[in-house]
Protein backbone atom coordinates (compact mmCIF):
# COMPACT_ATOMS: atom_id res chain seq x y z
CA UNK A 1 0.00 0.00 0.00
CA UNK A 2 1.56 3.00 -0.69
CA UNK A 3 2.04 6.36 1.41
CA UNK A 4 3.33 9.59 0.90
CA UNK A 5 4.27 12.56 2.67
CA UNK A 6 2.16 15.97 0.99
CA UNK A 7 5.36 18.75 1.18
CA UNK A 8 3.33 20.62 -0.72
CA UNK A 9 0.27 20.69 2.06
CA UNK A 10 0.24 22.49 5.46
CA UNK A 11 -1.87 22.93 8.21
CA UNK A 12 -3.97 25.47 10.15
CA UNK A 13 -5.82 25.60 12.98
CA UNK A 14 -9.16 27.19 13.69
CA UNK A 15 -10.29 26.94 17.25
CA UNK A 16 -12.67 29.03 19.68
CA UNK A 17 -16.48 28.92 20.13
CA UNK A 18 -17.08 31.13 17.12
CA UNK A 19 -15.41 28.77 14.66
CA UNK A 20 -17.56 26.66 13.33
CA UNK A 21 -20.24 29.35 12.43
CA UNK A 22 -16.60 31.67 11.75
CA UNK A 23 -16.01 29.41 8.76
CA UNK A 24 -19.34 28.63 7.37
CA UNK A 25 -19.87 32.13 6.72
CA UNK A 26 -16.91 32.43 4.70
CA UNK A 27 -16.61 28.74 3.36
CA UNK A 28 -17.73 27.66 0.15
CA UNK A 29 -18.97 24.25 1.91
CA UNK A 30 -20.77 23.81 5.13
CA UNK A 31 -18.55 23.60 7.67
CA UNK A 32 -18.34 19.36 9.06
CA UNK A 33 -19.75 19.38 13.34
CA UNK A 34 -18.80 15.56 14.12
CA UNK A 35 -14.89 14.99 14.81
CA UNK A 36 -13.42 13.37 12.32
CA UNK A 37 -15.98 14.50 9.93
CA UNK A 38 -13.99 16.40 6.16
CA UNK A 39 -15.35 18.43 3.91
CA UNK A 40 -13.56 20.18 0.96
CA UNK A 41 -14.46 24.09 0.36
CA UNK A 42 -12.54 27.09 -0.43
CA UNK A 43 -12.16 30.80 0.71
CA UNK A 44 -13.26 33.24 -2.76
CA UNK A 45 -12.89 36.45 -3.31
CA UNK A 46 -15.80 38.24 -3.32
CA UNK A 47 -15.80 38.15 -7.02
CA UNK A 48 -15.86 34.63 -6.67
CA UNK A 49 -12.16 33.50 -7.90
CA UNK A 50 -10.65 31.00 -5.47
CA UNK A 51 -8.37 32.32 -3.10
CA UNK A 52 -7.45 29.19 -1.32
CA UNK A 53 -9.05 25.14 -1.74
CA UNK A 54 -8.63 22.87 1.14
CA UNK A 55 -9.92 20.48 3.53
CA UNK A 56 -11.87 21.10 6.98
CA UNK A 57 -11.68 18.77 9.51
CA UNK A 58 -13.42 18.83 12.44
CA UNK A 59 -11.48 17.93 15.62
CA UNK A 60 -12.35 17.31 19.42
CA UNK A 61 -10.67 20.83 19.95
CA UNK A 62 -11.76 22.48 16.65
CA UNK A 63 -11.16 22.68 13.14
CA UNK A 64 -7.50 21.44 11.42
CA UNK A 65 -7.63 23.04 7.52
CA UNK A 66 -5.39 20.75 5.22
CA UNK A 67 -4.16 23.72 2.71
CA UNK A 68 -1.88 24.09 0.09
CA UNK A 69 1.19 25.40 1.49
CA UNK A 70 1.97 28.40 -1.50
CA UNK A 71 -1.62 29.83 -0.58
CA UNK A 72 -1.33 29.72 3.35
CA UNK A 73 -0.43 33.00 4.61
CA UNK A 74 -3.02 34.79 2.28
CA UNK A 75 -4.99 32.40 3.67
CA UNK A 76 -4.38 33.02 6.95
CA UNK A 77 -4.16 36.91 6.70
CA UNK A 78 -7.95 36.57 5.05
CA UNK A 79 -9.13 34.92 7.95
CA UNK A 80 -7.80 37.08 10.26
CA UNK A 81 -8.63 40.22 8.75
CA UNK A 82 -12.73 38.75 8.42
CA UNK A 83 -12.20 37.78 12.33
CA UNK A 84 -13.25 40.69 13.24
CA UNK A 85 -14.64 40.84 17.30
CA UNK A 86 -15.77 37.05 16.71
CA UNK A 87 -14.43 34.31 19.31
CA UNK A 88 -11.78 32.61 16.99
CA UNK A 89 -7.94 31.44 17.06
CA UNK A 90 -6.22 31.29 13.87
CA UNK A 91 -2.61 29.81 13.65
CA UNK A 92 -0.72 27.49 11.61
CA UNK A 93 0.32 23.98 13.17
CA UNK A 94 4.05 23.57 11.87
CA UNK A 95 4.84 20.55 13.94
CA UNK A 96 2.23 18.57 11.42
CA UNK A 97 2.41 17.28 7.99
CA UNK A 98 -0.34 15.56 5.80
CA UNK A 99 0.40 12.03 4.57
CA UNK A 100 -1.72 10.26 2.37
CA UNK A 101 -2.67 6.45 1.68
CA UNK A 102 -3.84 5.04 -1.29
CA UNK A 103 -5.11 1.42 -2.96
CA UNK A 104 -5.90 -0.36 -0.10
CA UNK A 105 -6.35 -0.47 3.73
CA UNK A 106 -4.83 2.41 5.58
CA UNK A 107 -2.06 2.15 8.33
CA UNK A 108 -3.21 2.04 12.39
CA UNK A 109 -1.89 5.32 13.50
CA UNK A 110 -2.92 7.09 16.30
CA UNK A 111 -3.02 10.73 14.68
CA UNK A 112 -6.05 12.67 12.98
CA UNK A 113 -7.19 10.83 9.91
CA UNK A 114 -9.56 11.25 7.37
CA UNK A 115 -10.64 10.10 4.15
CA UNK A 116 -10.35 12.71 1.00
CA UNK A 117 -13.77 14.31 0.94
CA UNK A 118 -13.34 14.79 -3.00
CA UNK A 119 -13.15 11.22 -4.27
CA UNK A 120 -12.81 8.22 -2.36
CA UNK A 121 -10.31 6.86 -4.51
CA UNK A 122 -8.00 10.15 -3.47
CA UNK A 123 -7.51 7.76 -0.21
CA UNK A 124 -6.89 8.63 3.50
CA UNK A 125 -5.53 11.76 4.71
CA UNK A 126 -2.97 11.68 8.00
CA UNK A 127 -2.02 14.89 10.29
CA UNK A 128 0.79 13.76 11.76
CA UNK A 129 4.44 14.37 13.03
CA UNK A 130 7.04 14.41 10.40
CA UNK A 131 8.99 12.26 11.88
CA UNK A 132 6.58 9.87 12.71
CA UNK A 133 5.55 10.45 8.90
CA UNK A 134 8.42 9.70 7.54
CA UNK A 135 8.43 6.14 9.30
CA UNK A 136 5.15 5.25 7.42
CA UNK A 137 6.06 6.63 3.64
CA UNK A 138 7.15 3.83 0.88
CA UNK A 139 6.77 6.64 -1.91
CA UNK A 140 7.35 9.48 -2.99
CA UNK A 141 5.22 12.09 -3.18
CA UNK A 142 5.35 12.11 -7.05
CA UNK A 143 3.39 8.65 -7.09
CA UNK A 144 0.95 10.60 -5.25
CA UNK A 145 0.52 13.38 -8.05
CA UNK A 146 0.41 10.56 -10.55
CA UNK A 147 -2.18 8.55 -8.75
CA UNK A 148 -4.59 12.23 -8.76
CA UNK A 149 -3.57 12.77 -12.10
CA UNK A 150 -4.75 9.04 -13.86
CA UNK A 151 -8.11 10.38 -11.86
CA UNK A 152 -8.27 13.34 -13.37
CA UNK A 153 -8.45 15.32 -9.97
CA UNK A 154 -7.06 18.77 -10.59
CA UNK A 155 -4.90 20.37 -7.81
CA UNK A 156 -4.24 24.30 -7.20
CA UNK A 157 -1.47 26.06 -8.55
CA UNK A 158 -0.76 23.57 -11.67
CA UNK A 159 -4.00 23.14 -12.93
CA UNK A 160 -5.79 26.66 -12.00
CA UNK A 161 -3.95 29.78 -11.06
CA UNK A 162 -5.11 31.08 -7.44
CA UNK A 163 -6.52 34.02 -7.38
CA UNK A 164 -7.62 33.91 -11.20
CA UNK A 165 -10.36 30.66 -11.31
CA UNK A 166 -13.70 30.37 -10.45
CA UNK A 167 -15.05 27.24 -8.69
CA UNK A 168 -16.91 25.48 -11.17
CA UNK A 169 -13.75 26.01 -13.78
CA UNK A 170 -11.84 23.96 -11.08
CA UNK A 171 -14.35 21.39 -11.16
CA UNK A 172 -15.25 21.93 -7.28
CA UNK A 173 -18.90 21.90 -8.15
CA UNK A 174 -18.32 18.21 -9.20
CA UNK A 175 -15.97 17.21 -6.19
CA UNK A 176 -18.51 18.37 -3.44
CA UNK A 177 -16.70 21.68 -2.60
CA UNK A 178 -19.68 24.21 -3.15
CA UNK A 179 -23.03 23.53 -0.96
CA UNK A 180 -25.41 25.21 -2.99
CA UNK A 181 -28.09 24.85 -0.13
CA UNK A 182 -26.07 26.77 2.63
CA UNK A 183 -26.57 30.37 3.51
CA UNK A 184 -24.15 33.38 2.24
CA UNK A 185 -20.50 33.12 1.74
CA UNK A 186 -17.71 35.71 0.55
CA UNK A 187 -18.60 35.36 -3.24
CA UNK A 188 -21.54 33.37 -3.48
CA UNK A 189 -23.72 35.10 -5.21
CA UNK A 190 -21.38 34.58 -8.30
CA UNK A 191 -21.24 31.08 -7.53
CA UNK A 192 -24.58 30.48 -7.59
CA UNK A 193 -25.17 32.29 -10.49
CA UNK A 194 -22.84 30.11 -12.17
CA UNK A 195 -24.46 27.38 -11.08
CA UNK A 196 -28.01 28.31 -11.91
CA UNK A 197 -27.31 29.58 -15.64
CA UNK A 198 -24.98 26.92 -16.43
CA UNK A 199 -22.07 29.65 -17.51
CA UNK A 200 -19.49 27.46 -16.74
CA UNK A 201 -17.86 27.02 -20.00
CA UNK A 202 -14.17 26.90 -18.55
CA UNK A 203 -13.34 23.43 -17.19
CA UNK A 204 -10.48 20.78 -16.25
CA UNK A 205 -10.32 17.86 -17.63
CA UNK A 206 -7.84 15.06 -18.41
CA UNK A 207 -6.48 14.27 -21.83
CA UNK A 208 -4.47 11.23 -22.80
CA UNK A 209 -1.14 12.18 -24.49
CA UNK A 210 1.47 10.14 -26.17
CA UNK A 211 4.43 9.98 -24.24
CA UNK A 212 5.13 12.86 -21.47
CA UNK A 213 3.25 16.06 -21.44
CA UNK A 214 4.64 19.69 -22.19
CA UNK A 215 5.03 21.49 -19.18
CA UNK A 216 2.43 23.49 -17.02
CA UNK A 217 1.38 26.66 -18.47
CA UNK A 218 1.60 25.17 -21.86
CA UNK A 219 -0.83 26.51 -24.34
CA UNK A 220 -3.74 24.23 -25.48
CA UNK A 221 -4.32 24.54 -29.08
CA UNK A 222 -6.93 23.64 -31.93
CA UNK A 223 -6.63 24.87 -35.60
CA UNK A 224 -3.93 28.03 -34.75
CA UNK A 225 -6.24 29.18 -31.80
CA UNK A 226 -5.46 29.17 -27.86
CA UNK A 227 -8.16 27.22 -26.25
CA UNK A 228 -7.20 26.71 -23.19
CA UNK A 229 -3.72 25.83 -20.55
CA UNK A 230 -2.29 22.77 -19.67
CA UNK A 231 -1.72 21.88 -16.04
CA UNK A 232 -0.01 18.92 -14.23
CA UNK A 233 1.05 15.83 -16.05
CA UNK A 234 2.08 12.53 -16.04
CA UNK A 235 3.15 9.93 -18.99
CA UNK A 236 0.14 9.50 -20.50
CA UNK A 237 -1.44 11.69 -19.32
CA UNK A 238 -2.21 15.27 -18.53
CA UNK A 239 -4.91 18.08 -17.32
CA UNK A 240 -6.09 21.08 -18.98
CA UNK A 241 -7.87 24.10 -18.52
CA UNK A 242 -9.81 24.51 -21.66
CA UNK A 243 -12.99 26.01 -23.29
CA UNK A 244 -15.53 23.21 -23.42
CA UNK A 245 -17.63 25.29 -26.63
CA UNK A 246 -13.96 25.94 -27.92
CA UNK A 247 -13.16 22.54 -27.57
CA UNK A 248 -16.16 21.19 -29.08
CA UNK A 249 -15.89 24.20 -32.52
CA UNK A 250 -12.36 22.18 -33.05
CA UNK A 251 -13.63 18.56 -32.86
CA UNK A 252 -16.83 19.33 -34.92
CA UNK A 253 -13.93 20.81 -37.68
CA UNK A 254 -11.80 18.11 -37.20
CA UNK A 255 -8.83 19.96 -36.01
CA UNK A 256 -6.10 18.31 -33.95
CA UNK A 257 -6.07 19.50 -30.26
CA UNK A 258 -2.55 19.34 -29.18
CA UNK A 259 0.00 21.37 -27.05
CA UNK A 260 3.42 22.26 -28.02
CA UNK A 261 2.76 19.46 -31.03
CA UNK A 262 1.94 16.69 -28.57
CA UNK A 263 -1.57 15.37 -29.58
CA UNK A 264 -4.39 15.99 -26.56
CA UNK A 265 -7.40 13.30 -26.75
CA UNK A 266 -9.84 14.85 -23.85
CA UNK A 267 -11.47 12.22 -21.74
CA UNK A 268 -14.29 11.98 -18.81
CA UNK A 269 -13.43 10.56 -15.53
CA UNK A 270 -16.50 8.95 -14.20
CA UNK A 271 -16.93 11.50 -11.40
CA UNK A 272 -17.85 14.05 -13.60
CA UNK A 273 -21.50 15.11 -14.79
CA UNK A 274 -21.04 18.09 -17.36
CA UNK A 275 -20.07 17.27 -21.01
CA UNK A 276 -16.51 16.51 -22.17
CA UNK A 277 -16.68 16.78 -26.11
CA UNK A 278 -14.72 14.44 -28.12
CA UNK A 279 -14.93 11.93 -25.44
CA UNK A 280 -18.88 10.30 -26.76
CA UNK A 281 -20.71 10.86 -24.45
CA UNK A 282 -23.27 13.78 -23.94
CA UNK A 283 -23.82 13.88 -20.44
Amino acid sequence: MPIAILKERAVARIAGTDAAHFLDNLLTARTPTEPGEARFSALLTPQGKIIADMIVLATEGGFRLDAPRVVLADLIKRLQLYRLRAKVEIGVLDDLVVAVAWGGASPLVDTLAYDDPRLPALGRRFLLPAAEAAQLATVPEADWQTHRIALGVPEGGMDFLYGDAFPHEADMDQLGGIDFDKGCYVGQEIVSRMQHRGTARTRIIPFAVCGRPPAEGTPILAGGKTIGRLGSGTDGRALGLVRLDRLEEARAGGHVVEADGAALVPEKPGWVSFAVPGTGDAA
